[in-house]
């Protein structure tokens, strides 16, 4: 028997219980983990200091050490999320569509959870707070496996959590932590048990979960996030949306890591930009016609396709928003790209060719989050084109059901010259939930 198959089984039985469960039960174990996670920081912070240093030790990214730490700073951050979250709306049982099909037979389209989720993530402890908070707002059991850096932190998050929701009233097993690899292997395989697979990473690692599992999978793939800085863009205001887009956070997905700059603005906005990125220490590379204008180091063909997750940046100069179009459709990961322009033809055309879940104006691309977003939290951003695309928050874990109710009604009552469906819209929200 697989180690995973108690597990799965307790979490389809909890995916069931929580469905069912009251909004109040829910918002208050959401606010119960809240509190605990204060009470208990200092277990946390050490769990994490053991993290950091061992992760120091085995000489990882600078970059990624600052994604795994998590401080003060970033335990104000998902409490605020998780008390946002206990302040929205219940999301269950909304009736989306009320329609009489004949008189005395009504149909009610309402949301329900999706069951059970399985989510691998990376090494981002608040990663586990956001995505636990999300599924327990929404009804859904969830299996979690973060990355092995964070395992010390993710145990310590995961403990608090899960004995203060579950003594405020969420079901045993609702909530389940993966340490081992062999568990996520494990886990692809229980298609009767888990209803839906989001794995955070590179786009090789999506497709490598999507070739081992029959699950439904939503990917969150790497962010290959572009900036286009058009003609008539206001230097002033572009150069530093762009240091933004780069620098203030740097191993994140929706960070830029492609600078497009159209050719006629490239002689004025090139040194200014070299300037506000090497004050960040970003090093810089660029095409053929970008180091006509700065001296960079030559960008390689594959650095349009690379997710740097640090302080690099390549630049291409482009001949038009046709181009630097083409140029994100065909490098982009479909996650989150911007263009800065006062140009509004240039605008209207990129915002309906460019092909991301996230098509940005004159701003920068890390606004693309749940949180930002008001949903409280995410459980990745969405780059595919089914159910659900960008940050993923409750609607995205979120499915539907029909309610069909009647009164004796039979469908060989409604043969050609009897009875007739009238398809009437109702303003009114399904009686039975």
């Amino acid at each position: 028997m697989s180690d995973m198959l108690n597990p799965c089984i307790k979490a389809k039985q909890a995916a069931i219980k929580s469905a069912a469960s009251s909004e109040q039960v829910r918002n208050d174990a959401l606010k119960a983990a809240a509190e605990a996670l204060l009470t208990n920081k200092s277990q946390i912070f050490a769990a994490n200091e053991a993290d950091l240093e061992r992760s120091r030790n085995e000489n990882l990214a600078e970059p990624l050490i600052k994604r795994l730490k998590f401080d003060d700073k970033k335990l104000v951050t998902v409490v605020d999320g998780i008390m946002s979250l206990a302040d929205m709306p219940d999301p269950i049982n909304q009736t989306l569509l009320a329609r009489e099909l004949s008189p005395g037979l009504e149909l009610y389209k309402v949301s329900c959870p999706i069951g059970v989720i399985g989510i691998i993530f990376e090494s981002r402890p608040d990663a586990l707070v956001q995505i636990s908070s999300l599924c327990l707002k929404s009804g859904n059991a969830v299996l979690l496996k973060g990355g092995s850096e964070a395992m010390l932190t993710n145990k310590a998050l995961y403990d608090v959590i899960y004995k203060a929701t579950v003594e405020a009233g969420m079901p045993g097993g609702w909530m389940t932590l993966l340490e081992t690899r062999e568990e996520v292997s494990e886990m692809l395989k229980m298609d009767s048990y888990i209803d839906l697979v989001v794995p955070r990473g590179s786009n090789q690692f999506v497709k490598y979960i999507m070739d081992h599992s029959n699950i439904p999978v939503l990917g969150h793939a790497e962010g290959v996030c572009h900036v286009y800085v058009d003609e008539s863009a206001d230097i002033n205001k572009a150069v530093p949306v762009c240091v933004d887009a780069k620098v203030q956070y740097v191993a994140v997905c929706n960070a830029m890591e492609t600078l497009l700059v159209h050719e006629k603005t490239a002689p004025a906005f090139l040194p200014a930009l070299k300037r506000a990125m090497e004050e960040a220490n970003v090093r810089l590379l660029g095409c053929e016609k970008t180091r006509m204008h700065i001296d960079v180091q030559a960008a390689t063909d594959a650095d349009w396709d690379t997710e740097y997750l640090d302080y690099v940046l390549s630049v291409k100069v482009v001949g038009s928003v046709e181009e630097a179009m083409d140029h994100i459709n065909t490098h982009g990961s479909r996650h989150t790209d911007s263009i800065l322009s006062n140009n509004e033809q240039n605008i209207r055309k990129f915002v309906s060719g460019v092909d991301s879940a996230g098509v940005y104006v004159n701003c920068s691309t890390r606004f693309a989050d749940g949180y930002v977003y008001g949903y409280g939290a995410e459980v990745g951003i969405g780059t595919g084109k089914i159910h659900s695309r960008g940050p993923v928050g409750m609607e995205g874990l979120l499915i539907y059901k029909y309610v069909l109710v009647g009164n004796g009604h039979k469908k060989g009552d409604f043969a050609p010259g009897e009875l007739e469906f009238t398809h009437r819209d109702l303003d009114k929200d399904c009686p039975y939930l």
